[in-house]
């Protein structure tokens, strides 16, 4: 199988949904509460290099979003929607989470910091594998 060999609609798709969900999240959502647990002002965040970091950001949603497909793309049947669903939520409970959570034990950060990130990437997973899973059953 080629490593490019993957739904690419879906990748964007899910990239950009992914993407929109942090939007939501760190903006209208927990945007006050996470700037408090990082120790930010709305000054500060405003400061920063948007194009920098709204880029990467997405940039990383994209390499996130191949990295899924690639995975639903490697098993020989085609996944239900709902194993394509479940496949993306564990992947946020069972790597990126405990992940985070090391960092943020061994770097002292916040229980609340951590509950608001952890909780993104369960939605940000859920939320791209949801698109994986629709795609799939639209563009496949």
């Amino acid at each position: 199988m080629d490593i490019f060999d993957v739904n690419w609609i879906a990748v964007f798709g899910a990239a950009l949904m992914g993407f929109v969900v942090g939007g939501i999240w760190y903006g209208p959502v927990m945007g006050k509460r996470w700037m408090g647990a990082v120790g930010l002002s709305e000054e500060q965040v405003a400061e920063g290099n948007m194009p920098i970091i709204f880029g990467g950001a997405f940039a990383f949603s994209l390499l996130a979003s191949w990295a899924l497909a690639h995975t639903f793309a490697t098993y020989p049947v085609e996944l239900s929607a709902l194993v394509k669903v479940a496949t993306a939520i564990g992947v946020a409970l069972g790597f990126i989470i405990p992940a985070i959570g090391t960092n943020y034990l061994f770097s002292q950060k916040s229980k609340a910091l951590f509950f608001i990130d952890a909780a993104y990437w369960l939605l940000f997973y859920t939320a791209m594998g949801t698109v994986h899973a629709a795609a799939g059953h639209y563009f496949s």
